[in-house]
């Protein structure tokens, strides 16, 4: 399965249902949900929670366990801030390529990483919600990963901002056509995001505080 809509079908969510696409909504309520892959990265993570902070926006940063052993101090601002942490493997593993005991153990050893700098924050629990890179994971991958008691999280809505033959302009459009109440959006807090994500994120914070969203962490 290649994971690259823009707009996550409702036939890909009906056969792996098991898998957390977008957040129910009720009411009238307009939550959406921020999501960055791949940090925590020097200059960029900074960047990304200096432009969430401008809007009082929270967000669910999925991990990778050595980016946070070689950024200790980026990791726990994300702690300090209140934004959710996710895992994300420990060195971006592609499932479908690796033995299921060896991606469980990057997962576990992430967990591990993970815990003990929440452990400095009392007031801060973990939230075991996984993101499998790039969106591919085999099914005795997830099979064991859920059985360890996570959550796994995909999206609703795809940036394409790690895409560098895609242009800044062209990344927004495909969350701005794309968002609705609910949407979990994907972003990429890495060097090779930067170029569209410097332009998109402004913009898309812009569009959803006009247009009376409420930009949550998923926990």
């Amino acid at each position: 399965m290649d994971l690259l809509w823009i707009k996550t079908n409702a036939f890909i969510k009906a056969i792996f249902f098991r898998y957390t696409w977008s957040i129910p909504v009720s009411g009238t309520n307009k939550p959406v949900y921020l999501t960055f892959d791949d940090g925590p990265t020097p200059e960029i993570t900074n960047w990304v929670c200096d432009q969430l902070k401008a809007y009082n926006a929270k967000a669910t940063f999925f991990c990778i366990g050595n980016n946070i052993e070689k950024n200790p101090q980026l990791f726990d601002r994300l702690i300090a801030e209140k934004h959710t942490i996710g895992n994300h493997t420990y060195s971006h593993r592609k499932g479908w390529q690796t033995p299921t005991s060896i991606y469980l153990e990057e997962v576990l050893k992430t967990e591990e990483i993970i815990r003990e700098r929440l452990g400095l924050y009392n007031a801060h629990s973990l939230q075991k919600l996984f993101r499998p890179p790039y969106g591919k994971i085999k099914f005795s991958q997830s099979s064991k990963i859920r059985k360890a008691g996570y959550k796994i999280i995909m999206w609703d809505v795809l940036s394409v901002d790690y895409d560098r033959t895609t242009t800044p302009e062209k990344c927004l459009q495909n969350v701005l056509q794309n968002v609705a109440p609910g949407s979990i959006i994907v972003f990429h807090d890495s060097i090779k995001a930067f170029k569209n994500l410097e332009y998109v994120l402004p913009e898309t914070l812009k569009f959803l505080k006009e247009n009376n969203y409420e930009m949550l962490e998923i926990g």
